[in-house]
């Protein structure tokens, strides 16, 4: 794995020195955007919208507008803003991660230590294990600052990055059903079908089904053939008066628990 940051994990007095690798890959194809009538690339330009030249990438800069003007920013003033946050992951509590809730979570991080440095990772590992607590620190990476959770997973520590409480919007805004009136034989036949339905999470049971079918098609063109277009599905909502019909339909049709396509 590609090393994306290193630096220290703060625990207390402890320092653990340790590398950060991206946990999680793309599973997408990647695909050009060409010229339909001579399938020449199309490339994307930085240009001065001035002059409408192409800027070499070593003139460009970045900047923020301030008062009406541009300020420059650069790489040595982003590491001035948090230079301590730049090379130490600070643990500032522990919490019980039941009382985080998954719509805060972001992307996922391995944490692995440095030659030599495996005694103090193992013992935080170990101990958040044995407690069942999981850390929360900040991290500063790409001149951006995030809350992040820390976790055991097997024998590795994860660094899962937060969403800020701000970043998340309120549901207020969307019109939601308070309360549903509804009889209490439709509540029990739906807690049935959910009970008949479950079964134990295993990851390993769902697969990306899209992109395996479009990389079929995509083989089938290239080879010349015509796959044939597939049926369109319709989907109808179940009416407030049929719900009771569709629910007794559901259970008494044997169908087997529902697993992954």
């Amino acid at each position: 794995m590609r090393t994306i940051w290193k630096g220290s994990l703060g625990f207390g007095l402890v320092n653990i020195p340790i590398k950060m690798y991206s946990a999680t890959k793309q599973r997408r194809l990647d695909f050009d955007l060409l010229d339909r009538r001579n399938h020449a690339r199309v490339r994307n330009k930085r240009v001065n919208e001035k002059t409408v030249e192409e800027v070499p990438y070593k003139e460009i800069i970045k900047a923020y507008k301030y008062n009406g003007k541009y300020v420059e920013v650069t790489e040595e003033d982003f590491e001035k803003a948090e230079e301590e946050k730049n090379q130490i992951i600070q643990l500032n509590s522990f919490v019980d991660e039941e009382e985080i809730d998954e719509l805060y979570f972001k992307k996922p991080y391995y944490l692995a230590p440095e030659k030599g440095n495996k005694t103090g990772y193992g013992l935080l590992r170990d101990a958040m294990r044995k407690t069942g607590k999981v850390g929360i620190a900040t991290i500063v990476m790409r001149s951006k600052e995030d809350l992040a959770v820390i976790r055991p997973v097997g024998d590795a520590l994860v660094l899962q990055k937060l969403r800020f409480g701000e970043e998340v919007k309120d549901v207020d805004e969307l019109a939601l059903p308070h309360k549903v009136d509804i009889g209490g034989q439709q509540l029990d036949m739906a807690v049935e079908l959910i009970n008949q339905f479950s079964t134990e999470f295993d990851i390993r049971d769902y697969k990306d089904t899209y992109t395996e079918k479009l990389l079929k098609t995509i083989e089938a063109k290239a080879k010349g053939k015509k796959k044939p277009a597939p049926k369109k599905m319709e989907v109808v909502p179940t009416k407030t008066k049929d719900l009771m019909a569709q629910l007794k339909a559901s259970l008494s049709s044997g169908q087997p628990r529902m697993r992954a396509s």
